[in-house]
């Protein structure tokens, strides 16, 4: 059974930084992508990032770019968010997700499987 778990959440102040983990049980080289994805109170689920594991390219969401940096460590079967100039609006818990379906699923932020997220508050 896949499992994934978040950490490195936590509060900082608006400019500070955080990076967020997410560890697997399963080798993460045998996934198709590998994403973060977010949701804060009374707003629907965002996807943040997304990684393509066989290709490696990564994508963001409009509103981190250039802020946020996802990046895989295969041997440690770790997934890494590292996020800079935290703003307020970042604010929510953030979910780290996984697929092997292949690129189709990822495409369509179709993850199969989920982490229990970790909270990330920044405050102003």
């Amino acid at each position: 059974q896949v499992q994934l778990a978040e950490s490195g959440g936590g509060s900082v102040q608006a400019g500070g930084s955080l990076r967020l983990s997410c560890a697997a049980s399963v080798s993460t080289y045998s996934t198709s992508c590998m994403g973060w994805f977010r949701q804060a109170p009374g707003k629907e689920r965002e996807g943040v990032a997304h990684f393509y594991t066989r290709d490696r390219s990564s994508y963001y969401t409009d509103s981190v770019k250039g802020r946020f940096t996802i990046f895989l460590d295969n041997p440690k079967n770790t997934l890494y968010l590292q996020m800079n100039s935290l703003k307020p609006e970042d604010t929510a818990m953030y979910y780290c997700a996984a697929d092997f379906r292949g690129g189709d699923y990822c495409r369509r932020s179709e993850y199969a499987y989920w982490g229990q997220g970790t909270q990330v508050t920044v405050s102003s």
